[in-house]
């Protein structure tokens, strides 16, 4: 496992938040991690400047080194996602190393290749993070229904890679490939929902290739050694949740016109399941 500090300023790059460690219970769990970078992404497309998250409160979706990418609107609508502090606070959020990572299953892809070699997950294909350094974070029996999802057979999920500035406005829109007449019926209401201009659907995009998600990655300066690195989740994805973009790799988490904050983090935590922060020095 890379040194632990370093791990925390990878978490407090993702979240907008400042983690540090505790001998105590974690304060959050890192489904809880992979749900505030999606939230961030996601009401940051929306035109908020926060949003609110339970047990830690108000959370900026602007980070500073974002600020030449996404230009806030001028007014924003009061609610539960624009209401709080300044800003420039950074919420402080504790976590046991002991109950949140999981070393034993660490994999360091840092000089490997794998050339045309193939893996799946699910069925699909699996891009492994080649080049990056991955720290195991502690899922298995956290979530009803067993762990089929995370292993290698064909009811496992597929995996999914989640850039921090990925989102609608790089001009990804919906694929409706299915013409039955049982097609989920909120595929009609998200083709709607694409945004003429941007062309961009509602909701949580990621990547089934971790070169992709490189592309939007977050970058942070390491007190630790002085050195740049890249940090990406990788997770695996609802199969039955995701639906595939037109530009091949992408995949969106649909979040239908009118869903209330509570709504939106149900469907995100419902489709996307963390399982590996990665490393990689710049």
């Amino acid at each position: 496992m890379p040194d632990l500090k370093l791990c925390l300023e990878a978490l407090s790059a993702l979240s907008g938040c400042n983690v540090e460690q505790t001998t105590a219970g974690s304060q959050l769990t890192p489904q809880d991690f992979v749900n505030i970078v999606a939230l961030k992404q996601f009401y940051k497309q929306e035109g908020f400047q926060q949003l609110e998250y339970p047990s830690i409160g108000t959370l900026s979706v602007q980070d500073a080194d974002d600020a030449d990418l996404y230009r806030s609107p001028e007014a924003l609508p009061e609610g539960p996602s624009t209401a709080g502090p300044d800003l420039s606070l950074r919420a402080t959020v504790k976590i046991n190393p002991k109950d949140f990572f999981d070393p034993q299953y660490d994999y360091d892809f840092t000089n490997i290749k794998d050339a045309d070699a193939r893996f799946t997950r699910g069925n699909e294909q699996y891009v492994r993070p080649c080049g990056w350094n991955r720290v195991a974070l502690q899922v298995l029996k956290r979530y009803d229904g067993g762990d089929a999802w995370l292993g290698t057979g064909s009811s496992a999920w597929p995996v999914s890679y989640h850039g921090h500035n990925m989102d609608g406005s790089h001009g990804i829109i919906l694929t409706h490939k299915d013409d039955s007449a049982d097609a989920p019926g909120f595929l009609d209401a998200a083709a709607e929902a694409v945004v003429t201009g941007d062309t961009r659907g509602r909701g949580v995009y990621s990547t089934s290739d971790v070169k992709t998600a490189e592309k939007y990655c977050k970058r942070f300066r390491s007190q630790v050694d002085g050195k740049t690195y890249m940090v990406v989740l990788q997770n695996r994805i609802n199969p039955e949740k995701r639906r595939q973009c037109q530009r091949e790799g992408y995949w969106l988490v649909y979040v239908p016109d009118g869903t209330t904050d509570i709504q939106t983090r149900a469907i995100v935590q419902e489709s996307l399941r963390p399982y590996g922060l990665l490393l990689k020095q710049v």
